[in-house]
């Protein structure tokens, strides 16, 4: 599996953010067992959920203070990549 994601270092925790289709965020369940999925990937991190709407507008699931700091931050200024989890 290819997923988009970064992993980012701020005010001393570490997360991580992956991408995925809107319908996976609009759903607990769904956006539950997904975090599940990669979790051993991106091990002891709290891991972010991110899609966008039809226009472009983010939108996070996860831990409370890590989404309103993601709210703040512009998505040119995350440092994308590529990770490809087997």
């Amino acid at each position: 599996m290819v997923v988009h994601g970064a992993v980012i270092i701020e005010q001393g925790v570490t997360f991580a953010i992956v991408v995925v289709k809107q319908i996976v965020t609009q759903y607990t369940v769904r956006a539950t067992r997904f975090r599940q999925s990669i979790a051993p990937f991106f091990p002891n991190m709290p891991i972010i959920l991110m899609s966008q709407d039809r226009e472009g507008k983010p939108h996070y699931y996860g831990r409370k203070d890590i989404v309103d700091f993601l709210k703040t931050v512009p998505l040119d200024k995350i440092p994308w990549k590529t990770y490809h989890i087997y």
